[in-house]
């Protein structure tokens, strides 16, 4: 019978990502590994019922301040991780996370990734398995927005707690979601674009969205976020196009070539997700229109910092996926210690922003895993 970890690893040979370095800038193991606290607002309830974290901000109790490593744990918890794939660095960077607490903290922890955010069924099959193998928490970062509703319900009356990571949803059953606001998200890249579009002297500009899969929250909380920024900047910020697909490479080479060849040298900006703006680059190139169209992402992984460097990409807003998951593994903990007063409803990791004249300064150690770093799924402290 396959162990968990190797059965997790053929699913991802069979997806072509098995074990991938996490490209980025050079980030020392010893500053990846340090955990230095994270500037966080804490939320508390009450906060408006069936809500995103974005609503659970404007309507609960918010308090500033900075999250702290937990103390090891007093037994090896079993925490399961879905995320919805692992195809972009993003994710990637995420299991750094996850295994590199996981070993601070003594814990044992499995990442039972899904196929795409076309993979419902194959994630919500994976949140049945965990409940079934009876993991002492789950922490899920769900495909859509309410579809694992009664898939979370289902394992809090098992008994066990559920914590939301980096994608948001409108579940009631949830014990502690840790993201960002995916709506600043939205707010930041286009403020950027429209700071840019100003040093450059432009009265007005065209940009087009490729936000990733519709009905995704963060696609929702990014497209939200721009509209705002748009309809609020001080000249014309005109969107030309929006188009929605999951963030695999292949199909947002076709969506950038689409809206290429409809919209062509009359673009300005486009804006794309993690898988969304690398996979632009090429199309842009074919169209003779690298450099003319400026390119910023929603997010940031190593291979975007890399564009960056090299001046291919202009700049990115930053969820500090490490951090995010730093704070959702030791929450974990720490609500299966028993350790607190309250529990808030939301913790919301505070943003970042990247472009070419922070690059060198930039604290890419939350927000990437060291250079070289390979993939691991799974860690079993009874088995180091």
């Amino acid at each position: 019978m396959l162990t968990p970890s190797l059965r997790l690893s053929l699913l991802l040979t069979l997806l072509g990502v098995s074990a991938y370095a996490v490209a980025g800038p050079r980030v020392p193991a010893a500053q990846a590994a340090r955990f230095a606290p994270i500037p966080v607002l804490s939320i508390f309830r009450p906060v408006q019922p069936n809500g995103s974290a974005d609503d659970a901000l404007a309507s609960g109790r918010v308090v500033p301040g900075q999250y702290r490593m937990a103390a090891p744990a007093s037994k090896a918890w079993r925490i399961a991780f879905l995320f919805p794939h692992l195809k972009d660095p993003y994710w990637g960077g995420c299991a750094y996370g996850v295994v590199s607490e996981a070993k601070r903290l003594g814990v044992a922890v499995d990442i039972l990734p899904a196929r795409g955010y076309d993979d419902l069924a194959g994630q919500l099959r994976e949140m049945d398995r965990a409940i079934a193998a009876k993991y002492d928490a789950i922490v899920l970062s769900p495909i859509g927005m309410t579809a694992n509703n009664a898939s979370i319900a289902k394992a809090r009356a098992a008994g066990i707690p559920v914590i939301e990571l980096a994608n948001d949803s409108r579940s009631e059953d949830l014990s502690l979601k840790v993201t960002s606001s995916l709506r600043d998200m939205g707010l930041e890249a286009t403020r950027w674009v429209v700071r840019d579009a100003q040093r450059r002297g432009l009265a007005s500009i065209n940009i087009a969205l490729l936000p990733g899969p519709m009905g995704a929250g963060w696609v929702k909380g990014e497209v939200d976020g721009t509209r705002i920024a748009a309809q609020d900047a001080p000249i014309a910020v005109n969107i030309l196009d929006i188009r929605y697909g999951d963030s695999d490479a292949a199909g947002q080479r076709r969506l950038a070539a689409e809206l290429l060849a409809k919209h062509g040298a009359r673009l300005d900006y486009i804006l794309g997700c993690t898988g969304c703006a690398p996979a632009a680059l090429e199309p842009l190139r074919q169209a003779g229109l690298s450099g003319k169209i400026r390119l910023v992402a929603y997010d940031l992984t190593g291979e975007i910092a890399q564009l960056i460097r090299k001046g291919e990409i202009d700049a990115a807003a930053d969820t500090k996926g490490v951090s995010q998951t730093r704070v959702a593994i030791n929450a974990a903990v720490n609500l299966l210690e028993r350790r607190g007063k309250e529990t808030p409803h939301t913790i919301l990791v505070e943003l970042g922003m990247v472009d070419r004249l922070n690059f060198a300064t930039y604290p890419f150690g939350s927000s990437i895993a060291p250079e070289g770093y390979k993939t691991v799924l799974s860690y079993d402290p009874a088995r180091k």
